[in-house]
């Protein structure tokens, strides 16, 4: 099995841990303290404590290097819990035309400054 996954850094694991549960209903896999493990629908990623280790969190650099991409079968409920735990709801889920047809996705930063997209798994096949 090959898999790609995301570790998020922020500024207090526990906590992290904690609003993503909370928001996006993921589970805990593990947890080391600085670093937990979790999984959000079968997707796993992880949470970390940057420890000058040459990455920071989106907070402490005052951006976001890149962006958080979920496929799920229900997006508006994804990005509806995001946005009752307090995520920066900034784009609500809604229909984008693609060559493959309907593709529903919104998006949020979550309260450490990473910006997630949530969209239907539309795009997760060859179109052609």
């Amino acid at each position: 099995m090959t898999a790609i996954s995301v570790m998020l850094a922020v500024p207090d694991a526990a906590a992290a841990s904690a609003w993503y549960q909370r928001a996006l209903g993921a589970t805990e896999l593990w947890n080391l303290g600085s670093v937990i493990g979790l999984e959000l629908q079968g997707a796993p990623f992880f949470v970390a404590e940057p420890a000058n280790n040459r990455w920071d969190s989106p907070t402490a650099l005052g951006s976001t290097t890149a962006r958080i991409e979920v496929f799920v079968d229900d997006p508006d409920t994804v990005v509806g819990g995001a946005a009752e735990a307090g995520a920066d709801y900034h784009d609500p889920v809604r229909d984008h035309a693609a060559p493959w047809g309907t593709h529903r996705q919104g998006g949020f930063f979550d309260p450490y400054g990473h910006l997630w997209l949530v969209g239907d798994k539309s795009p997760l096949q060859r179109h052609r």
